[in-house]
C-alpha cells in the first residue's frame, strides 16, 4: 500500500513502509513515527490507515444464531479511512507529550480470523469476555508507567480515547481503570454506537469528529489507548494546541 501511496502523492523519495499490527496499527505508525521526529532522523511523517473489514460483518450476519457466538463482535465493524502527519514542533509547543506500547503475546488466540465457511472472504472469531478482561488488566502497568512518566494522574486527561468496541465495554473498562489508577478522566469519548468499530484508524475518525465538533481546547490533554488483538496496548497523550483552529466548530 505504502508504494501506491507515495505514487499517488508524488512523494517518490520518501522512505515508506507497511506496518500490520491489528487495531493498534496506526497508533503503531504514530508512536514509530514519534520517535524518529524526536531523534532528528525526519522532519515530517504521515501514517495512514484504510479499513475495509465491513465484510467480517456481513459473514458474521449469515452465521450469528445467538448472542453467544464468537462471531458477534464483527457486527459491530465498520470501513474507514484517516491520515495524520507528525512532524517536528516548536519547543514548547503542543503535541505529543509521551508515548508507549506493550505487547502480551499469551494473549494471542482470543481473537482469530479463518476463511469464511459461507461465502467469499474471512471471518473473525473472538472471545470477547476473555478478551475484554485481558486487555482491561493488562492495560493498567503501562497506563500507570506512561501517566507517570508525563507527570499526570488519570484525573488530569481531559478526553481519553479507548479503542471503540462496544459502549458496554468502555464503560466497564473504564470503571475497572478508574478503581485501579485512583481517578477517573474527565471525559471519555464514545463512537461506536455512531461509527462503528473501524478497527486501526478508530482513534483518529473519532479525534476528526471532535476536533470539527470544536470540542477540545488548544491546551487539553487528550490520551489515546489502543487495545488490539495480539494482546497489543498502546498509548499516546498529547495536546491538540493549533489543530483545534484548524478545523471547524460546529456547536
Amino acid at each position: 500500500m505504502c508504494v501506491s501511496l507515495k505514487e499517488a502523492l508524488g512523494a517518490r523519495r520518501a522512505i515508506s513502509t507497511d506496518i500490520s499490527n491489528a487495531c493498534a496499527g496506526m497508533m503503531t505508525g504514530v508512536f514509530i513515527l514519534n520517535d524518529l521526529v524526536r531523534q532528528g532522523r525526519i522532519r515530517r511523517g504521515m501514517v495512514v490507515s484504510g479499513e475495509y473489514i465491513s465484510e467480517l460483518g456481513r459473514n458474521a450476519a449469515q452465521e450469528v444464531r445467538d448472542v453467544l457466538s464468537d462471531q458477534l463482535p464483527s457486527l459491530t465493524l465498520g470501513d474507514a479511512g484517516a491520515a495524520a502527519i507528525l512532524e517536528r514542533a516548536p519547543e514548547g509547543a503542543a503535541g505529543i507529550e509521551v508515548a508507549g506500547f506493550t505487547t502480551v503475546a499469551g494473549h494471542s488466540r482470543l481473537c482469530v480470523a479463518f476463511p469464511a465457511t459461507m461465502g467469499p472472504g474471512t471471518t473473525m472469531h473472538t472471545k470477547a469476555r476473555e478478551i475484554h478482561q485481558a486487555a482491561t488488566a493488562e492495560a493498567v502497568p503501562l497506563l500507570r508507567e506512561i501517566l507517570g512518566q508525563a507527570g499526570l494522574q488519570l484525573g488530569e486527561i481531559d478526553y481519553l480515547v479507548p479503542h471503540q468496541t462496544s459502549v458496554r465495554a468502555i464503560r466497564k473498562g473504564m470503571e475497572q481503570w478508574s478503581l485501579d489508577l485512583g481517578a477517573a478522566p474527565k471525559h471519555v469519548v464514545v463512537t461506536v454506537d455512531e461509527l462503528g468499530n473501524t478497527s486501526s484508524t478508530t482513534h483518529f475518525v473519532a479525534l476528526w469528529k471532535y476536533l470539527n465538533e470544536g470540542r477540545f481546547a488548544p491546551g487539553d490533554r487528550v490520551m489515546l489507548v489502543a487495545l488490539a488483538s495480539g494482546i497489543e496496548v498502546g498509548v499516546v497523550i498529547f495536546r491538540p494546541g493549533e489543530l483545534v483552529g484548524r478545523y471547524g466548530h460546529d456547536h
